[in-house]
């Protein structure tokens, strides 16, 4: 198997980064709150930011409207208009 690593101190692949990218992490940081990547050396953050692109998210409309684009954000904010 090959894999190809991005981010060597949490072990995160090309592959597992646009897996995020696909569930709707658009932004470095998303894909830190994720996976880890990049919040140890840093010295990662720019392949992610190459391998998400500019303005390539599927979801910029959404958090263009301050609506959360990550599936586990709209759970929790679901959850919350239930609890209210």
């Amino acid at each position: 198997m090959n894999r190809v690593y991005v981010c060597s101190c949490f072990g995160v692949t090309e592959k597992q980064v646009k897996d995020h990218a696909a569930a709707g992490a658009c932004t470095p940081r998303q894909i830190a709150s994720a996976c880890k990547a990049g919040t140890d050396c840093g010295s990662c953050v720019r392949r992610i930011q190459a391998i998400l692109g500019r303005g390539n998210c599927p979801r910029r409309e959404l958090l263009d409207q301050g609506m959360p684009a990550l599936a586990s954000e709209a759970d929790t904010v679901a959850e919350l208009g239930e609890a209210a």
